[in-house]
């Protein structure tokens, strides 16, 4: 099977911060699975682009959600003009075929769907298609990676221990200030002193979290506001359509942060 339809044709742009890359890159010469810790919008999908970029592997991506089954993820018996015929899902199309599978929010998948990766990210590393009785043994190139954002931990949504000890972890975070202006100057197309605005702007975001916000504004939000302001947009306008009307509806908190982009511009 092809998967030309699974490769990064062009390098993704990634700011590096640290070591990340060369870490990764040695967790797939071994083929460990990896789990990419940290807030949402903080750079961890486009990470996973890069790097598939960077090791020429085909990337296939699942976004999971509450209502996501084991079928979704391994494949199911559909009725076609030639009757009932056996299709992959994504993840045993990754392990047939040595892609990197990415299964990105984990944690928003119930957890007796999780549990189907088990024998994947062991020693073992073999799919078990229960409705088919086939045993897929993965590719040589196979790897699993998943994300999680540990910030939305609860005791209905957290990952299992005997899950989260199959893999090795990364951390992940907002960049610091100044990368992170290159960041959003970069990919929205801004000027760094603008982008330096919305920066702070975010910052001040983040120091309210666990004082009424559950996160503050993530990188993406900041570079949604700096594509609008590069279409003219006002920094005041932007920063409400993109940073504070969509994290809250809070009436003192939505002043909170006006108060704090009226102060950072």
């Amino acid at each position: 099977m092809e998967l030309d339809d699974f490769r990064i044709g062009e390098e993704p742009y990634y700011r590096a911060i640290g070591d990340e890359a060369r870490l990764f890159t040695a967790a797939y010469a071994e083929r460990m699975p990896i789990m990419l810790k940290g807030p949402t919008g903080c750079g961890k999908t486009r990470f996973v682009e890069f790097m598939a970029w960077s090791l020429d592997r085909p990337l296939i991506t699942v976004a999971c959600h509450e209502d996501m089954t084991a079928s979704d993820l391994v494949g199911r018996y559909l009725l076609d003009a030639q009757g009932t015929v056996w299709h992959d899902g994504p993840l045993t199309i990754a392990v047939r075929h040595g892609a990197i599978c990415y299964l990105d929010e984990i944690v928003e998948a119930r957890q007796d769907t999780t549990v189907v990766i088990h024998p994947l990210a062991d020693d073992r590393r073999v799919l078990p298609l229960e409705k088919r009785g086939e045993l897929v043994r993965a590719h040589p190139d196979f790897q699993l990676v998943i994300s999680y954002n540990p910030g939305y931990q609860s005791v209905l949504k957290d990952l299992k221990e005997s899950t989260k000890q199959r893999f090795g972890a990364m951390d992940f975070g907002y960049p610091p200030s100044t990368i992170e202006a290159e960041i959003v100057a970069h990919e929205a197309g801004i000027e760094r002193a603008v982008a330096e605005k919305l920066v702070a702007i975010g910052q001040r975001s983040r120091n309210l979290k666990g004082h009424g916000l559950d996160e503050g504004a993530s990188t993406r939000m900041l570079i949604q506001a700096g594509r609008l302001i590069a279409h003219g947009i006002s920094i005041e306008a932007a920063c409400q359509v993109a940073l504070v009307l969509p994290i809250t509806d809070d009436a003192d908190i939505r002043g909170a942060l006006t108060a704090a982009i009226t102060a950072s511009i």
